[in-house]
């Protein structure tokens, strides 16, 4: 699955650029694991892992919420976070979330951010109303911000993060062109490509996000499939 490096070598992984995980003292968080996304040649990586302290969802959509795949790595300490709609469909240590909450926890700080759509025929993908979230993610006084699947939207402007994971392919998210757009927005350090080379998007996408950034200031960070 597609690595990239955070700040100080924490990783925080995309799937096909839905799923990310940011390893932190020993433990993990995961963000929208789908173990089964086509471009995922071990699929049973991340259901090996021992110690998952939380799993993140940002929406309801079957390649972002696999509750099989939940049910895989969670434990019964482990705190799922997710939006009303798909809160609802999970059991044990659940916190129902919507844009603007804060929450903590055993070192880690989630801020939620809105994540949905603008562009004209786009807007049924991830409307607005159904309160999608993006997540902030604060470790070690580094604050990773995963977007969730978006467009460019207000609320992302000077998020400020160390890293920015951005959605690249088009079609339901943003183009590359527009990732380029809300990178320069929120001012990361490092920006990583994600969501795209599995239903929609292609490599191409995050080569042309790569190329748009240059001479910004941001390292853009594109990750083999491993």
């Amino acid at each position: 699955m597609p690595d990239s490096r955070g700040a100080r070598g924490i990783p925080a992984r995309s799937g096909w650029g839905a799923a990310g995980d940011t390893t932190h003292s020993g433990g993990v968080i995961l963000v929208d694991p789908w173990l089964t996304v086509p471009t995922n040649p071990d699929k049973n990586s991340v259901a090996e892992l021992t110690r998952v302290d939380y799993i993140l969802i940002t929406h309801a959509h079957g390649d972002h919420f696999e509750p099989e795949d939940i049910a895989k790595v969670k434990a019964a300490k482990t705190v799922q976070v997710a939006p009303a709609d798909v809160a609802q469909k999970l059991s044990g240590n659940v916190k129902t979330v919507k844009p603007g909450d804060r929450i903590g926890a055993a070192g880690v700080k989630l801020e939620t951010v809105p994540a949905y759509n603008i562009v004209p025929g786009r807007t049924e993908n991830h409307p607005k109303a159904n309160n999608w979230v993006g997540y902030v993610i604060e470790i070690g006084g580094h604050r990773y911000y995963h977007a969730g699947d978006t467009d460019v939207i207000p609320e992302m402007n000077d998020l400020a993060p160390d890293v920015a994971l951005l959605p690249v392919s088009g079609t339901y998210v943003m183009t590359a062109d527009e990732a380029a757009k809300a990178a320069r927005a929120i001012k990361p350090k490092v920006a990583v490509p994600m969501h795209y080379g599995a239903i929609v998007g292609s490599d191409a996408d995050a080569a042309r996000f790569a190329k748009l950034l240059e001479g910004s200031g941001i390292q853009v960070v594109i990750k083999k499939k491993e």
